[in-house]
């Protein structure tokens, strides 16, 4: 079974998948128009972990800052569209001290998915998008400012997925 995503062998993605990568707004709502259904959505994890480096520096965080342990609230997800198959696996980064406001609710979703939170009042947020591919598949890395709370969501496209595009 050969990954469709896959154009020119680990530098470029398929050109059907193209789209998916760079779309704005919420890849929720584009999943579930695909699917003709509610996205089901697998918890895989959620609680608190360390940043890494590289999350860090995509945050913005410099300095000493950069060596010190920052812990965040993080969330794996499976998306299910309408087959048995995952077609997308997210993780959502919430760095603690963008956890304050009207962002605690973040860490209440349970199997909510996130685009009905962070875009149920604007189609687009400002953000900032890293496409890179990984043993798992193309996944897209988006750096949002929430109503000024900074959060990284990841989104890899999955082979299930791919074989529907």
């Amino acid at each position: 079974m050969s990954n469709t995503c896959i154009h020119d062998l680990a530098t470029t993605p398929a050109s059907k998948l193209w789209p998916w990568l760079h779309a704005d707004g919420s890849l929720t709502a584009l999943l579930e128009q695909k699917s003709g259904q509610p996205l089901r959505i697998e918890r895989r994890f959620e609680g608190y972990r360390s940043l890494s480096l590289a999350q860090k520096k995509q945050l913005g965080v410099q300095g000493a800052m950069l060596n010190r342990p920052m812990l965040a609230w993080v969330r794996d997800v499976q998306l299910y569209g309408n087959d048995e198959r995952p077609w997308v696996a997210a993780q959502s980064v919430f760095p603690l001290p963008s956890l304050k406001g009207r962002a605690r609710r973040l860490q209440q979703l349970k199997g909510t998915p996130i685009g009905y939170v962070m875009f149920k009042r604007q189609r687009t947020l400002p953000s900032q998008r890293f496409i890179l591919q990984t043993t798992a598949g193309w996944q897209r890395q988006t750096l949002y400012d929430w109503y000024g709370r900074k959060l990284i969501i990841s989104e890899t496209f999955l082979p299930a997925f791919c074989q529907r595009i």
